[in-house]
């Protein structure tokens, strides 16, 4: 028998009654039974003959759940309500026109139809929302009639601001859109009743589940249609209204929760037999390591429920002590690891002089002649279980004894997984996307990864039925008896033995075709066989798994299962154990996918711990493998650096697109001097072997010099997809790379050419502002270097005096001044390779600024040299700090703003940003394909 636990410390006070073990369930008049254990008095009381079927039950049923699918529908419903709006501002041609064709016959249609639209609008004015809040009513549930009376009001007050809103300040096109012609006038269409209705069917459940729900649904689509067609209403006024009171419906239903159905109590008894199981005990496993887990299992009560299926009996147990102990000590919870199964209806062990719970007529022992008293309900590899998937898990003993573990997936939850999936495999590449989105496709694709990891020979929990009650799937499996995951198991436990058998059933798994694809600390058990103490390692989990998995998927599972693996016993220790059992093939293969995205979130969280292992991992790799590649691969279609991209593009172009005047810039265009345009693209060429010569200068081993400029041009393709100035640098640190140079070395060497680029832009201001005339002792500098001037002077301000701000520049520049020092301290020996890079910088800096002189030049208008290098110089500084490719619509709108404050016209200055970007950005992109194209085909990139 096992012993009490110790009373949980920290905050968390007995919940419920504090019981002695021994004195519940005793017959009146008789002694009470010993205290065998926390449980035994409870759950070994004498069973009658003709109630052998008596199932008890340690779980807290949840009554009401909130639906994360509710939420989806939200978020959905307001990005429909915006497309909507959209599309009647920009399409307001085709939807005035699908209004206007369904309206030909409007008015003879009106006069036919009077009385039966008549009665249609009675109806739903009273019939509807009476009808069904009298079912509601009916059917006692007092709480949704509340919710669905809260909805309707939140519809209709959701209508009556969006009306609000769009007169104050929607633009006409948008108002016309959602208006129809009456009357000699437009009038705004979004009724705030129909809203109203909407919010309040949305409430009271879904069409399946109620009779008046579905009825009333039929009744509004069929008056919609009417009065399209009678020309009362707008096809986007009447689609918004509709979508703000499913809006404001599904808000309540979120905030408030759902009526649970998922599979508790008789339900879930009912699933475990249809499962092919007769269970006699079934316990909620908790992760009672968790404080809140913890608590909740204190909550836990025991129902008892007969043959039939009913509940006979409920006690709220509370928590249980042992006769005779301390306050302090011996305290057990209903869900603690220390239960053991003899507990929930099973055998004692011999010897052990625990009594013994009658078993049913002609029913057996465990195998062992006994449960073991290791297996606890919460037991750490049952708890691994609750922790690998977002499921409820029980462990069930059966009419033999038996422990089994219980896996209950439910419908309400079963959107989240799907949504993770669908991310996942948009996000990555080589990730086959997943089409099971109900909750019978889920778990059965789960079976079929189970037993087909089984036919394979990995050893993984066999699956012993399936079946389907209320909202849930039950999977009753086998349970990895005396197991213990990868995460609680003992730093000391984690031999050679261990990790060889680790990588031995990954690797048959994927012999077989078979990928993991969520390798977690959660899903590795480890367990000793009885007669030889060898480990035993399980994998389980198999939820996310791929059958005819491609390469890079099974590449993935070998970094999962290194990366989790160095986790716990370092490095190279890791290497080591992948490198005894796999070929020299796959190890080559992992070091590229050495990555956080390529990891399951809970070991990328757990690397966030150690952030120099995956580095150190590489090192390991190239150690062992010195012909390894560990650069990483990009395996990720988009990110979220991608997507703030994205928009920011979207808004810089919608905002340049809006607010530049056409005529004018055309006007503009027609006059300007062709000469000073090729001038200028000329000019923006010349940067390309400015920037070369600094690469060759600054290079550590011999670049061409050819080579050397088309690599800089194939930046002007690369600055299609990449923030400014990041194109550049990632082609420099891969050029370097090809020809030999280490990887720490090529990085410090693109971080000095672009320390150098900085210090040579400074040092051309002061020449510039020197011999221009404008110093500032004949007469102030130009307004458009006084501003400049002042933004240095504040930034340098508050680096030096507010502690915040120069933490973070200290932050960002003391990394790079000790990346790029050694590089530079070299430099320093060979002047003439120094003073080669500097003049470098010089030649693609000032082609910049001439360039964009040119293109002033171009439409006849003259502005000091040096606030033409003050504006460009703050405009693709403005470029790199917002990450829009090659800083599209911020470089052209701080151009714009520069030369508007120096003094040209606005339409002049737009004009000189478009040909300026066109010379220098758009019109070089066909020849840094060709470059990039070429220089492909020579390995150099």
């Amino acid at each position: 028998m096992s012993s009490p636990a110790p009373e949980p410390s920290g905050g968390h006070p007995p919940t419920g009654p504090v019981v002695e073990v021994g004195s519940l369930g005793a017959p009146p008049g008789q002694d009470p039974r010993p205290a065998t254990g926390p449980l035994e008095s409870l759950l070994s009381r004498p069973v009658p003959v003709d109630a052998t079927r008596t199932v008890r039950i340690v779980d807290t049923t949840e009554s009401r759940v909130r639906h994360p699918s509710d939420l989806v529908n939200l978020v959905l419903c307001a990005l429909g309500v915006a497309l909507l709006m959209l599309m009647s501002v920009f399409a307001h041609g085709t939807t005035e026109g699908v209004a206007e064709d369904v309206r030909n016959f409007s008015d003879l249609l009106y006069q036919v139809l009077f009385i039966p639209v008549a009665v249609l609008e009675g109806l739903l004015t009273l019939f509807v929302p009476a009808a069904v809040l009298v079912e509601l009513g009916v059917r006692r549930l007092g709480r949704q009639v509340v919710e669905a009376i809260v909805a309707a009001t939140l519809g209709l007050l959701l209508a009556v601001v969006v009306v609000l809103a769009v007169r104050t300040w929607g633009s006409d096109e948008l108002v016309r859109g959602l208006s129809v012609f009456t009357g000699g006038q437009w009038r705004l269409t979004i009724p705030g009743y129909v809203a109203a209705l909407a919010g309040l069917l949305t409430a009271a459940g879904t069409r399946t589940r109620r009779r008046t729900v579905a009825w009333s649904w039929n009744l509004i689509f069929v008056a919609i249609g009417v009065v399209l067609i009678t020309g009362q209403v707008s096809l986007p006024g009447i689609a918004i209204t509709l979508l703000l009171g499913r809006i404001a419906g599904m808000a309540v239903r979120y905030t408030s929760g759902v009526r649970s159905e998922r599979a508790y109590g008789p339900d879930l008894v009912a699933g475990v037999r249809r499962a092919g199981c007769s269970p006699v005990a079934l316990v909620r496993v908790r992760d009672v390591t968790d404080d809140e887990e913890l608590a909740e299992a204190a909550e836990d009560p025991l129902t008892e429920l007969d043959a039939e299926g009913h509940v006979t009996s409920e006690v709220h147990i509370g928590v249980l002590r042992a006769p005779g102990a301390s306050h302090e000590a011996g305290t057990v919870l209903t869900a603690d690891a220390t239960l053991a199964r003899q507990h929930l209806g099973g055998t004692g062990r011999p010897g052990s002089g625990a009594a013994t719970t009658p078993v049913p007529p002609g029913g057996a022992t465990a195998p062992d002649g006994g449960p073991d008293g290791e297996d606890a309900p919460s037991d750490p590899g049952a708890i691994a279980l609750t922790r690998a998937g977002d499921n409820r898990v029980y462990a069930m003993i059966d009419e033999s004894g038996e422990r089994r573990d219980v896996v209950v997936l439910d419908g309400d939850r079963q959107v989240v997984g799907f949504l993770t999936r669908l991310w996942r495999s948009l996000r990555l590449r080589g990730i086959e996307g997943r089409a099971a989105i109900s909750l019978r496709a889920a778990a059965e694709r789960s079976a079929l990864l189970t037993y087909a990891a089984r036919a394979a020979g990995v050893r993984t929990p066999n699956l012993l039925g399936i079946a389907e009650s209320a909202d849930s799937m039950v999977l009753v499996q086998e349970h990895a008896h005396g197991a213990v995951s990868l995460r609680d198991l003992p730093a000391d436990d984690l031999t050679d033995a261990v990790l060889n058998e680790a990588w031995r059933q990954l690797t048959l798994a994927h012999a077989a075709g078979i990928a993991h694809r969520a390798l977690t600390s959660d899903v590795v058990l480890v367990s000793r066989t009885p007669a030889t103490g060898a480990p035993d390692v399980w994998l389980t989990g198999w939820e996310q798994g791929d059958i005819a998995s491609s390469e890079l998927a099974r590449r993935m599972d070998l970094t999962q299962m290194v990366a989790l693996l160095a986790l716990r016993v370092g490095a190279r220790r890791a290497v080591e154990s992948a490198v005894s059992v796999l070929p020299d093939e796959d190890i080559a293969a992992i070091g590229p996918l050495l990555q956080s995205v390529a990891l399951p979130p809970s070991t990328r969280e757990e690397m966030r711990q150690n952030k120099e292992l995956l580095k150190e991992l590489r090192a390991a790799l190239v150690d062992r493998l010195p012909e390894a590649d560990v650069e990483p691969q990009r395996i990720t279609r988009f990110g979220a650096r991608t997507v703030l991209t994205l928009t920011l593009t979207i808004v810089a172009v919608t905002v340049v697109v809006t607010t530049i005047n056409f005529d004018q810039i055309t006007e503009a265009l027609a006059e300007a001097n062709p000469w000073w345009a090729v001038v200028s693209f000329l000019l923006g060429m010349l940067t390309w072997v400015g920037a070369a010569l600094t690469l060759v200068a600054f290079s550590p081993r011999r670049i061409p010099m050819a080579r050397a400029t088309l690599t800089q041009a194939a930046g002007s393709f690369v600055a299609l997809a990449a923030p400014a100035g990041i194109g550049p640098a990632a082609l420099n640190l891969r050029m370097l790379t090809r020809r030999g140079v280490p990887t720490p070395v090529a990085v410090a060497t693109v971080g000095l050419v672009q320390v150098s680029q900085f210090v040579v832009t400074i040092l051309i201001l002061v020449v510039l502002s020197t011999f221009t005339g404008e110093g500032g002792l004949v007469q102030l500098p130009s307004t458009t270097v006084l501003l400049a001037i002042g933004g240095v002077a504040l930034a340098v301000l508050a680096t030096l005096l507010v502690p915040g701000v120069r933490g973070w520049a200290l932050a960002k520049i003391r990394p790079t001044v000790q990346q790029v020092w050694p590089r530079l301290s070299e430099l320093l020996g060979q002047p003439g390779r120094l003073a080669l890079g500097l003049g470098g910088n010089v030649i693609m800096t000032l082609g910049y600024v001439l360039a964009f002189d040119a293109a002033l030049a171009a439409f006849g208008q003259e502005l000091s040299l040096v606030d033409v290098a003050v504006i460009y110089l703050v405009g693709n500084a403005a470029g790199a700090a917002v990450p829009t490719p090659g800083g599209l619509g911020t470089i052209e709108a701080a151009l714009i703003v520069g030369l508007t404050a120096a003094g040209v016209p606005a339409a002049l200055a737009t004009s000189v940003a478009v040909i300026f970007r066109v010379a220098t950005y758009w019109g070089r992109v066909p020849f840094g394909w060709a470059a990039m194209r070429y220089l492909q085909r020579k390995g150099d990139l």
